[in-house]
């Protein structure tokens, strides 16, 4: 434990949850991509939110989601409503 947690946006609460995912380190998170680790976390966490899908693709960006471009946001958000 405590690869993913060295990513940026990722806590241990969200490591915790992105292993019970079975998703156990960032060349894991990397080859899922945001939206397939998002949508395994929701599987296990009816809770994930638009700005969980966020944190995960800053994780793969390797910055803050608050960087994100307005495209990569725009996008995601979309994929977070199909979901709905």
């Amino acid at each position: 434990m405590g690869e993913l947690s060295q990513l940026p946006n990722i806590g241990k609460k969200l490591e915790e949850l992105l292993e019970q995912a079975g998703i156990n380190n960032p060349a894991e998170l990397q080859e899922l991509g945001s939206k397939e680790a998002f949508e395994r976390l929701l599987l296990i966490d009816e809770d994930a939110c638009l700005n969980k899908l966020f944190a995960l693709e800053g994780a793969i960006q390797g910055i803050r989601w608050h960087g994100l471009s307005e495209d990569d946001k725009k996008v995601l958000k979309d994929f977070y409503q199909s979901l709905k």
